[in-house]
């Protein structure tokens, strides 16, 4: 799908209304409509805006079978205030919380839709994701166990491709878990974490240690988005959307790249050619990236342009992604804190939107006025961004 902006001839996109759940192993006192009708009052209240002044519906969540609640959707119009209104699902694996952003996003810059609730979710205590990721599937590469058996070689092959050192993973966790003490919506709240007890954690897919994974978690994510005339009327300082996009490639392919998917890299480059960013590294102040199992920090690094090819470990071992360094990478903790699979990309955007509100509390970066919101989903293949920014784009 091509990219959304705010060029000639399409409407400015605000997020003017953000909500989350508290994010745990298991919600076991609410519902799926429960649950995601907390998150949609949440980014309601943000607002400002009642359920009458939405004029759509966009949801998205992973495989309908990790909770054996076949389309969802249909049930949920209900919670979700989407009686008599128009309502979409989308799905594209674990990118589907930052496609389902993107698609509400572009109902409003076409101007088919005013304001348009977006929300994704996931309750994994329902489910048994790890199994349901490890079915056996005619003429695919078995997951072995697991989306870590999956992505395993892929770590494997960066290390032998750049050099890296065996440390930068546990690296890369230590810093993510100690960003989630910062957020209260943050899943894993590990008080006593140190670097010592990440590299002792039990290797699960070598060289993926336990303390190097996501959790399973319960969670939904929810944002309002507007147009100009809908921002103007919001309470608080919107995020404005200044480029977005979605990418696609096979899972399997001769000559596919696991270590720096093609995709992901034309995914940035039309962000980026949307929003006028020249140097990423200089012109984004902050990045919230999906990352699963910690190795992945450095490899999208390199991915999305802000390292050069086999330089992405250095950034993370030089204290460059600390909330201190100079590009803050998952300030909220990230997809290694918190995993409700559904809704991770979608917690990654609205993430990149409070930092340019200055919203983000404790984990808040100062000065940040642009941000950047990123997931990835299936074998690596598919791949949503935003960028958006504390004032309304140029173009």
């Amino acid at each position: 799908m091509s990219g959304v902006s705010s060029g000639t001839g399409k409407e400015p996109v605000a997020v003017v209304g953000i909500g989350q759940t508290k994010h745990v192993a298991a919600r076991r006192d609410v519902s799926i409509a429960g649950l995601v009708r907390e998150a949609a009052q949440r980014a309601l209240e943000d607002a400002e805006l009642r359920w009458a002044d939405i004029d759509a519906v966009v949801i998205g969540k992973a495989p309908d079978f990790f909770e054996g609640v076949m389309m969802p959707e249909l049930y949920l119009a209900d919670a979700l205030g989407a009686v008599g209104k128009p309502m979409l699902r989308v799905h594209t694996a674990g990118s589907v919380g930052g496609s389902t952003a993107l698609v509400a996003a572009n109902l409003v810059a076409g101007r088919v839709h005013g304001t348009v609730l977006t929300l994704a979710f996931e309750k994994q205590s329902e489910s048994n994701a790890m199994w349901g990721l490890s079915l056996p599937i005619p003429f695919q590469q078995p997951l072995l166990a697991g989306a870590g058996g999956f992505f395993a070689p892929h770590v494997r092959a960066y290390m032998r491709r750049t050099g890296a050192p065996d440390t930068v993973g546990s690296l890369v966790a230590y810093k993510d878990r100690r960003n989630a003490l910062k957020n209260p919506y943050a899943h894993l709240h590990e008080q006593d974490i140190t670097l010592e007890k990440v590299q002792a954690s039990p290797m699960l897919w070598d060289p993926i240690r336990y303390s190097e994974t996501c959790p399973s978690s319960d969670g939904a994510c929810a944002m309002i988005l507007t147009d100009r005339a809908g921002a103007r009327r919001s309470p608080r300082p919107p995020a404005w959307m200044h480029g977005g996009a979605m990418r696609s490639e096979p899972t399997l392919f001769a000559g596919k790249d696991f270590v720096s998917p093609q995709a992901g890299k034309d995914c940035a480059a039309d962000v980026y050619r949307q929003a006028g960013v020249t140097d990423p590294r200089r012109d984004i102040d902050a990045v919230e990236m999906y990352v699963p199992f910690s190795w992945y920090e450095p490899m999208w690094l390199e991915n999305l342009g802000f390292a050069a090819e086999g330089e992405g470990w250095k950034l993370t071992e030089s204290g460059v992604t600390e909330l201190d360094g100079d590009l803050p990478v998952n300030m909220s903790g990230g997809v290694l804190s918190t995993n409700p699979i559904g809704a991770s990309g979608m917690i990654r955007f609205a993430e990149a939107a409070l930092q340019v509100r200055g919203q983000a509390g404790e984990h808040q970066i100062d000065g940040a006025r642009r941000a950047l919101g990123h997931a990835y989903g299936g074998g690596s293949q598919f791949f949503s961004i935003w960028l958006v920014g504390a004032e309304p784009p140029t173009t």
